[in-house]
């Protein structure tokens, strides 16, 4: 009994940690230097994508829009992903456009309509 008493307490432990942290809305964090593939950078625009609809940031008409463009571009501090979503039916016509950056390795770095 103290033998499957002492294999429980360890096991909590040893997988408490693990448990706690995961969370599906950090699976876009990476480490790392090697540059993230581009479907790797689609899934993560997507899911923030998502994350912006759920915390109304973004209107709920962003829902279906897929990407419209990815590029690797020059950013302020460096190589960055630069992905774009095109919502013509967006409620203000002055933000159809909705550009998001992404470290060379997936992460977010921010979204605006502006572009920079």
């Amino acid at each position: 009994m103290k033998t499957f008493i002492h294999a429980v307490i360890f096991s909590l432990v040893t997988f408490a940690p693990v448990l706690s942290t995961a969370d599906p809305g950090n699976a876009c964090h990476f480490h790392g230097s090697k540059p993230a593939a581009e479907a790797t950078i689609l899934q993560c625009a997507n899911q923030r994508k998502e994350t912006l609809i759920k915390g109304n940031k973004l209107d709920k008409s962003w829902t279906s829009i897929k990407y419209e463009s990815i590029a690797y571009v020059d950013g302020k501090k460096g190589k960055e992903w630069k992905v774009i979503f095109n919502n013509p039916q967006a409620p203000d016509q002055t933000k159809t456009n909705l550009f998001m950056f992404f470290t060379p390795v997936g992460n977010f770095i921010a979204a605006n309509y502006t572009g920079q």
